[in-house]
């Protein structure tokens, strides 16, 4: 079956100095694929002149959770940061390691529904069709 048209749903949490971490996950019985995609982390207003540090935690290739600090901001010198759409897979967690904020983190969460995950739209082929293969050359001495 074909995948539907993706979409794609605008993101955005804030992290304060009472709620120091957010995290994003979707329902696990879902088949569809997630990405989160950050745009950017930026101070907000009431935020001070003060070092905010956000991390990213998530899991690695052996299941462990590891923090990764993604962003290190401060008022009077660097109140914004791009991220270029960064992508994660849920669930992950975004947590103020440092400061009181508030920080607050947009981007776009971006979702492909399929009927059958099992099937790629380029490996099907139509009834009586034949993947053609190229004549084989011999080699030259």
């Amino acid at each position: 079956m074909e995948p539907h048209v993706p979409g794609s749903v605008l993101f955005g949490c804030e992290l304060t100095a009472s709620t120091k971490s957010y995290t994003f996950q979707v329902d696990e019985e879902d088949d569809s694929e997630h990405i989160l995609a950050l745009s950017v982390v930026c101070l907000t207003d009431g935020a001070k002149d003060e070092c905010n540090v956000v991390e990213v935690v998530g899991r690695n290739h052996e299941n462990q959770e590891i923090a990764v600090p993604v962003a290190n901001l401060k008022l009077s010198c660097q109140p914004l940061l791009s991220l270029d759409n960064f992508e994660l897979q849920p669930p992950v967690t975004f947590r103020l390691a440092a400061g009181s904020g508030p920080v607050h983190l947009a981007g776009w969460h971006r979702i492909v529904h399929r009927e059958d995950a099992s099937f790629e739209e380029d490996d099907v082929l139509s009834d009586g069709e034949e993947e053609e293969l190229p004549p084989i050359k011999p080699a030259k001495k």
